[in-house]
């Protein structure tokens, strides 16, 4: 989350403007780097949980109300130098870095709710979300590959609405009330914007020399996809 703000380049260098062959690759080359840190998320969140780190993690965030809220502030912080990093337009391990900073990050933004499933929730709840993430991405890809329209209006309107959501996070922290199964749901849509958003900005907006920038984009909405999503199903079955 928090890694919305895109640049639009105006040169040559857009998939675009470039041959049918060049665009081709790109795209190729985003959605195989988001399957790798898709699967390098995975691995990583299966190894925190497995070797009883998230238990402790999970324990020591209960042990204050104010733990969650260091988290996040760390997290926004490593994303945007992640975002940053990965935009680095002079060196691919830079860029190379900032995509695998943002994973980690995200896993131990993961870590608890994950835990949590894991041990204590619904049997199947985590495969049950990431299916039901990955066909509504399947889907929300397929509306832009086939219309082809471009959903870069939908920028502001997202970024107001992803602030509104932060606050609303943060005064459920500090004031201690849960925000529920309507605002996972509210949460569900704004994730599916955003792909619609970076899936369309992937197609036209991104160089094609962006594509770790791109898929690191891609990943992110997709990971708060997932993450709503598996609240939802949670919370659902209570």
């Amino acid at each position: 989350m928090g890694l919305y703000d895109r640049d639009y380049m105006q040169n040559g260098g857009v998939v675009a403007r470039a041959a049918t062959s060049e665009r081709a690759d790109f795209i190729v080359r985003t959605y195989f780097h988001l399957l790798g840190a898709v699967l390098a998320f995975i691995g990583l969140e299966a190894l925190l949980v497995s070797s009883g780190f998230g238990e402790s993690f999970v324990n020591t965030l209960g042990s204050t109300r104010f733990g969650w809220l260091l988290v996040m502030g760390a997290f926004v912080g490593i994303s945007y130098l992640a975002d940053r990093w990965a935009r680095s337009a002079t060196s691919m391990g830079m860029q190379y870095a900032g995509l695998g900073l943002y994973v980690a990050a995200e896993s131990i933004i993961f870590l608890p709710l994950i835990t949590i499933a894991a041990h204590y929730g619904p049997p199947n709840v985590l495969p049950a979300a990431g299916g039901i993430t990955g066909i509504v991405f399947a889907v929300l890809t397929a509306i832009v590959f086939v219309t082809r329209k471009d959903f870069s209006f939908m920028r502001g309107v997202l970024m107001l609405c992803g602030f509104i959501a932060l606050l609303a996070i943060v005064a459920g922290v500090i004031f201690n009330f849960q925000l529920g199964i309507f605002f996972a749901i509210a949460m569900i849509g704004l994730a599916a914007g955003y792909i619609l958003y970076d899936t369309s900005n992937v197609m036209l907006h991104y160089r094609t020399d962006q594509h770790v920038s791109a898929s690191l984009a891609l990943f992110a909405s997709v990971a708060l996809l997932f993450y709503y999503i598996l609240v939802f199903l949670m919370r659902l079955r209570r």
